[in-house]
């Protein structure tokens, strides 16, 4: 094991995480056109990294609202209500289904950003996020991600990724490569 400048344990562990891959964010309350175009090749890249990188952990974010939902803080800001646990909305996309229950952790979150992510990932060196929506929950975790493992190298793959608008999208891109994130 080699260690980092700042004294850090390096062990080579590279994680890529799936945030949000769900109905509701692709064909559902909350989908998009650009969520409809990208996941094919987000499909095509977990495919590819499973066959052929089997050192990589896979983990999944899923967003989780309860019935309570509009009475939420959240909710009162985006009043739509999407992701609630038990319905289809909150499923993950068919497409992605194989690739979860083979997945290293399924991590349901009621916020943005996960801190429960950021723990199992705390022994990594590297981790590439993709998924929806950039511009708000992937920039969530992958910040969170930065503040808890300063160290970890951090890349979101821009293609594999949609935000709410293109527009979002790209500004979401452009502050995390301002943050060091590596945007690819």
């Amino acid at each position: 094991m080699t260690k980092t400048k700042a004294g850090l344990p390096m062990n080579g562990k590279k994680a890529l995480v799936v945030v949000d891959m769900q109905n509701d964010f692709i064909d559902g309350a909350l989908g998009t056109k650009e969520a409809q175009a990208m996941l094919p090749r987000l499909t095509e890249k977990l495919r590819r990294v499973t066959q052929t990188s089997p050192e990589v952990d896979v983990f999944f974010t899923m967003d989780t609202h309860g019935e309570d939902y509009l009475s939420t803080q959240e909710g009162k800001n985006l009043p739509v209500v999407h992701c609630v646990k038990g319905t289809p909305g909150h499923e993950l996309a068919p497409a992605l289904r194989e690739y979860a229950a083979k997945a290293k952790a399924i991590v349901e979150k009621g916020a943005f950003g996960s801190p429960k992510l950021a723990e199992l990932l705390a022994d990594y060196d590297e981790a590439e996020l993709m998924g929806l929506c950039t511009d708000i929950c992937v920039i969530a975790n992958a910040m969170l991600l930065k503040s808890f493992c300063p160290e970890m190298k951090i890349a979101v793959d821009a293609g594999c990724s949609a935000g709410v608008t293109p527009e979002s999208h790209q500004n979401a891109l452009a502050a995390m490569k301002m943050c060091q994130i590596q945007i690819i």
